[in-house]
C-alpha cells in the first residue's frame, strides 16, 4: 500500500456481510512492545537536587525512581525502539505497517510529526504517519483512532504509540514536579482479529473538559508564548501544574469514566480481571479503585519504577502485563488515564 489511503468507491467498501455485527471488523492487539532508557534517577539522587527525601516522595506517590534519557536522545529515539519490539512480537514487518499514530506531549519538533520520525526510523515506508496531543490521556485517544481505521476496514493494521521525554521538560528545581517525571515509550500493533483467541479491543471512551487548561500545562513554545528571552527566564518551557486540584480532578473524572464505560458495556466490576490505570501517582490509583470499590490485587502497578510517564505509561504496563503471564486468554481488562486538557479516556480489552 502507497503512503496515502486509498479512498474506497461504494463497491469496493466491505460488504456488510463481512463485518461483525456491531458494524465493523473485530480488533486485536497483536503484539506489544516497550523500551525506557538505561539511566535511573532515584528519590537519592534528588535529594541531591532539591529540597526533598526519598521518604517524602514515597509516601505521597509510591515513586523510588524513573528512567532519563542521555543527552540526544529524542521521543522518536524511544518509540522507534518500542515499535519494533511491537513489530516483533507480532510478527509484522515495518513494510507492512500501514499507520503510525503517536501519542506524544515532547515531540521531538513542533513539525514534522514524532510519527514521521518513526517511519523513516524503522523503514515502514507504506504507512501514514501523524501524532496525537491528548496528555497523558493520549494513548487511549491515539488507540480509539487506529482501532476505528482497523474496524472500519481502512487499513489492516496500525502501529499506536505512547512515547515521551519528559526530563526534557522538567524543571529539576522545582521539588513539586521533578519528583514525577520518567522518560519512556509503549507501543502495540493493532489489526483485524482472526479466530477467537485474541486480545481484542471491545470499547474506548474519550472525555474532555477545556475549562481546565489552566491547571496542567506547559505554558510556553507554541503560539500563545512564543520562545523568547523573557520565556526562557521566566522557565515557562517547563511542566506547570498546582496539584490539589489536580489531584481531586484526577480522582473525580478517572472515577466518572471508568463507571460510565463499564456501564455501557455488558459487565460489571466483578468480571474484570485486571485495572490498569496511568500511572501518575500511587494514591490517585489507590482512591480511584476505593471508590469502585475495586480490590488492590486486580489493580497494575509499576509507578515505583518509572514515575509518570504520560502517554507511555498505559503501553508500557500493557507489555508488562502480556510478558509476565499474568493473564488467561478470555480475561477482561479495563485501561483509564486522566491527563491535561483536561482530558481522559478509557477501553476495554478482552485478552
Amino acid at each position: 500500500m502507497s503512503t496515502y489511503h486509498k479512498v474506497l468507491t461504494r463497491k469496493e467498501f466491505p460488504h456488510k456481510a463481512n463485518m461483525e455485527r456491531n458494524g465493523g471488523y473485530r480488533v486485536a492487539i497483536a503484539g506489544t512492545g516497550a523500551y525506557v532508557p538505561p539511566k535511573r534517577l532515584t528519590n537519592r539522587d534528588l535529594e541531591k537536587m532539591v529540597d526533598t527525601t526519598d521518604e517524602w516522595i514515597t509516601k505521597r506517590t509510591g515513586i523510588k525512581e524513573r528512567r532519563i534519557v542521555e543527552d540526544g536522545v529524542a521521543s522518536s529515539d524511544l518509540a522507534s525502539k518500542a515499535a519494533m519490539r511491537a513489530l516483533k512480537d507480532a510478527k509484522v514487518s515495518p513494510k507492512d505497517v500501514q499507520l503510525i499514530i503517536t501519542s506524544t506531549i515532547t515531540p521531538d519538533s513542533l513539525f514534522p510529526s514524532t510519527s514521521c520520525y518513526v517511519q523513516k526510523h524503522i523503514g515502514a515506508k507504506n504507512a501514514g504517519a501523524f501524532d496525537v496531543l491528548a496528555a497523558c490521556a493520549g494513548f487511549i485517544y491515539a488507540l480509539s483512532i487506529g482501532e476505528n481505521y482497523v474496524r472500519a476496514g481502512m487499513v489492516d493494521n496500525v502501529l499506536v504509540i505512547g512515547a515521551e521525554t519528559l526530563s526534557k521538560v522538567t524543571d529539576y528545581t522545582d521539588r513539586s514536579t521533578c519528583i514525577l517525571f520518567g522518560d519512556g515509550a509503549g507501543a502495540v500493533l493493532l489489526r483485524r482479529a482472526k479466530g477467537k483467541h485474541c486480545s481484542e479491543v471491545l470499547s474506548t471512551h474519550l472525555g474532555a473538559d477545556g475549562k481546565h487548561t489552566d491547571v496542567l500545562t506547559l505554558p510556553a513554545g507554541g503560539s500563545k508564548i512564543p520562545s523568547t528571552t523573557k520565556s526562557i527566564k521566566e522557565r515557562l518551557h517547563y511542566i506547570k501544574f498546582r496539584g490539589r486540584e489536580v489531584f481531586k480532578l484526577a480522582i473525580t473524572n478517572l472515577t466518572k469514566i471508568m463507571r460510565k464505560t463499564i456501564d455501557s458495556s455488558d459487565y460489571t466490576v466483578d468480571d474484570f480481571s485486571l485495572f490498569i490505570l496511568h500511572q501518575s501517582n500511587f494514591r490517585i490509583i489507590e482512591a480511584t479503585m476505593e471508590r469502585l470499590h475495586i480490590p488492590p490485587e486486580k489493580t497494575f502497578f509499576n509507578i515505583d519504577k518509572y514515575g509518570n510517564t504520560s502517554s507511555a505509561s498505559i503501553p508500557i504496563a500493557l507489555d508488562e502485563v502480556k510478558k509476565s503471564g499474568r493473564l488467561k486468554p478470555g480475561d477482561l481488562v479495563l485501561l483509564a488515564a486522566f491527563g491535561g486538557g483536561l482530558t481522559w479516556s478509557s477501553s476495554i480489552i478482552r485478552w
